[in-house]
């Protein structure tokens, strides 16, 4: 193995050997019966250690240039080592160290205090990495797995509760339902195609969009003759499989009926990563599946190809995602709808790139960094608004939070006002650049649903800022009361800064989006 691939490699072996050594020492503090702390203790500080180490690997080998490393390219198609993949690389495992940490506060205060959460997390964050870089559809799917398999035990993690059982359940049937079809449309393409790398199908399709243009005044005969010798339908029914695998991925709605469920059943740090890093995931997939094997005029054109079809499940998301969460009493259920309804402003993004490339996938990028870290900060701070038998479930118990704890009150309307794009906070830019973007390259109508959807969401996330600041519970009702945990709050912290930075200084982060898509394999 050269330098190069060592190098090139570097923020994948890191989290794989740290892993690795992460469940050695969980199974050796098992076996000592005389163990004087608990594995969150130590395993929470090494696996945030080991992911921040594995993220900054990813900034040097930006700085340093991935094309430089020539030793790489015999991985390709499979692995695609560029910059789009280490900004992706950089935001995930930020959302997985951020998630760690909330994990160190959240498993001991539960008494689920296991050690082998961390490893699959790890695990889990490593195959987001892997699918992020992924350019074959062969790995693809190879990768999805690989984090799908460590989510589904994190759902199930707690074992006593019939709720987490159910959500681990139903999100593995229809997970394992939507990658078979995933898995079918892929062995379709290959049929039609000859290929499963995502560049050469690209240009398959190319070449037969470029054959159909030149074909003048063709008969009903001659179509048919060139749909056969081209396999069109299989190429159509392909697409609309593996479409229907990436809209379940990303919780796209009428896709997204796991979502509440298993957002809900799971362990508070369990939705962190699913809301966060999965679907960071799924949307470099996306992104790298629609622009690069579909992009062709006939694939990409908005009478015969997939922009139509993403935009219908753009809408669709957004507003009824944000329906539904204004009319939910639970506030982690409310914040599992509230992520539906990003995804569906994040496929705008997707549509508009058919006509701005450049610009709408660095939106993307930028609006997916933006809310990674006010997610983790408003699911964090849920964390720390409850302990054990006084968790903050509903809109009630937050009730007078403001003057019981103000500090915590503050951070959940931070990351809350950031979710719902005020300025001068991450959200607002992320927001701004997207739907600029839209309007820019001609999908005006979609900005104005989304701008009205935003305004919608608002509602819901005010409200919780009512409860807190303006209403007192009522006598005798559940009072949530917070956690003490240094883990929860140093990744609150971080993740504060982060919504702060990405707000005042918005400009070198997009600029790396935008960086990220000119090296797009």
């Amino acid at each position: 193995m050269t330098w190069d691939i060592v190098l090139g490699l570097s923020p994948l072996l890191i989290i794989a050997v740290g892993s690795l050594v992460l469940m050695t020492i969980e199974a050796l503090s098992r076996a000592r019966a005389d163990a004087a702390e608990s594995p969150s203790a130590s395993l929470a500080s090494a696996s945030t250690v080991v992911l921040l180490a594995s993220g900054f690997a990813s900034i040097g080998l930006w700085m340093y240039g991935p094309e430089r490393l020539t030793g790489l390219r015999q991985f390709e198609p499979y692995l695609v080592t560029d910059r789009f993949s280490l900004l992706f690389y950089v935001i995930l495992t930020l959302g997985g160290a951020l998630t760690a940490l909330l994990a160190g506060g959240y498993l001991p205060e539960h008494k689920l205090d296991r050690g082998e959460f961390y490893p699959l997390v790890m695990l889990s964050t490593l195959g987001a990495m892997a699918l992020a870089a992924a350019g074959d559809l062969l790995s693809i799917f190879i990768a999805l797995e690989t984090m799908s398999l460590g989510v589904y035990a994190m759902v199930a993690f707690r074992h006593g509760s019939p709720r987490s059982i159910e959500a681990a359940l139903k999100y593995f049937l229809l997970g394992s339902f939507a990658a078979a079809l995933f898995l079918y449309g892929s062995a379709l393409l290959y049929g039609a195609t000859g290929h499963t790398d995502l560049v050469s199908i690209g240009n398959q399709l190319m070449r037969t969009g470029t054959r159909f243009a030149q074909t003048a005044h063709p008969s009903v005969q001659d179509m048919l003759l060139l749909a056969y010798q081209n396999a069109t339908p299989l190429v159509i029914v392909g697409l609309v499989l593996v479409l229907v695998g990436l809209a379940f991925k990303v919780s796209a709605v009428p896709f997204h009926m796991w979502t509440p469920d298993a957002y809900e059943g799971a362990p508070t740090p369990t939705t962190t990563f699913m809301a966060v890093a999965v679907k960071t995931a799924a949307f470099a997939m996306m992104l790298r599946v629609l622009l690069i094997a579909f992009a062709d005029p006939r694939s990409a054109s908005w009478g015969t190809g997939w922009p139509p079809a993403i935009a219908t499940l753009a809408v669709l998301t957004m507003t009824v995602a944000n329906v539904i969460a204004g009319r939910q009493e639970s506030v982690k259920r409310m914040l599992a709808y509230s992520s539906i309804a990003h995804a569906g402003y994040l496929m705008i993004g997707v549509v508009a790139a058919t006509r701005m490339p450049h610009e709408a996938e660095g939106s993307v990028v930028f609006y997916l960094l933006t809310y990674t870290v006010s997610t983790v900060g408003a699911f964090g701070t849920l964390i720390l608004c409850g302990s054990r038998g006084a968790e903050a479930v509903s809109y009630d118990d937050l009730a007078g939070l403001g003057r019981r704890h103000p500090a915590v009150a503050l951070a959940f309307s931070v990351f809350l006002l950031s979710l719902a794009g005020v300025p001068p906070l991450a959200g607002f830019f992320g927001k701004f650049y997207l739907f600029r973007v839209a309007i820019d390259s001609g999908y005006i109508t979609l900005a104005v649903i989304g701008l009205i959807n935003s305004v919608i969401a608002a509602y819901y996330y005010l409200r919780v800022l009512v409860y807190m600041y303006m209403k007192e519970p009522e006598p005798g009702a559940p009072i949530a009361k917070p956690m003490t945990s240094g883990y929860v709050a140093t990744a609150l912290v971080l993740a504060a800064a982060l919504v702060l930075l990405l707000g005042l200084l918005p400009s070198h982060a997009l600029e790396a989006a935008l960086t990220a898509y000119a090296s797009k394999g």
